[in-house]
């Protein structure tokens, strides 16, 4: 079973790599739930365009809210996946009924992770991303390039889900490197353990990933 120890070495060698991100945290968790709404199965230039048409048409969330779901689809759809980000919007939108979760940034945290978790289409790496991007609390959000460097790596078990995947990297991750863990996590994804064709012989972690070692010894 991996443990923090290791956890904070790979975090050590990915520093060296690709730097030290820091977190400006934003106070902003309506915004986040929306942006990552928007940013489901699409890339980051089309995320940010469906944000901007939105935020453009509709002066607030409160306009967002009251208006046809139609007219919110038409606003998002550069995004992709407009018909189901529209109705998903508006969902959470009406739940939340001017709550502007301000209230997340002093509850205890499993509260707050549980509270995000029952808006309508909200999961955990939504969740997550609230708490640790509008907050800066520590919760470490698993997106796709994070299951699968830290599956690659052994921190986490093939197949497991991601709710258990949250847990494990919870229990792995010291809660000041939150932030840290995620970003770096990600930056080596998208650099060199891409999903098709890792460069195993450039990678930093390479002695210490069981992937990349059987990788490298079938060439």
């Amino acid at each position: 079973m991996a443990d923090r120890r290791r956890m904070r070495a790979i975090r050590d060698r990915l520093r060296r790599e690709y730097g030290r991100p820091v977190l400006r945290v934003h106070a902003a968790p309506v915004d986040e739930l929306i942006v990552t709404v928007l940013s489901q199965n699409t890339n980051d230039r089309n995320r940010d365009v469906a944000w901007h048409r939105l935020r453009e048409r509709f002066p607030s969330w409160d306009a967002v809210r009251e208006a046809p779901v139609e007219e919110i689809e038409e606003a998002i759809r550069p995004g992709g996946l407009a018909p189901t980000k529209a109705v998903r919007i508006k969902r959470i939108l009406e739940a939340l009924d001017g709550d502007d979760l301000a209230w997340l940034a002093d509850a205890p945290l499993e509260e707050a992770r549980d509270y995000l978790c029952e808006l309508p289409g909200v999961g955990r790496k939504t969740a997550a991303c609230v708490l640790l991007f509008s907050f800066g609390r520590p919760d470490v959000p698993v997106d796709t390039h994070v299951y699968r460097v830290a599956t690659r790596l052994g921190l986490l078990r093939p197949g497991m889900s991601f709710d258990q995947a949250h847990d494990e990297m919870l229990r792995l991750v010291d809660p000041e490197d939150a932030y840290e863990v995620h970003v770096l996590l990600i930056r080596h994804g998208r650099r060199t353990c891409t999903a098709r064709a890792p460069r195993c012989g450039e990678c930093p972690l390479r002695r210490m990933c069981p992937e990349g070692r059987r990788r490298l010894a079938r060439t």
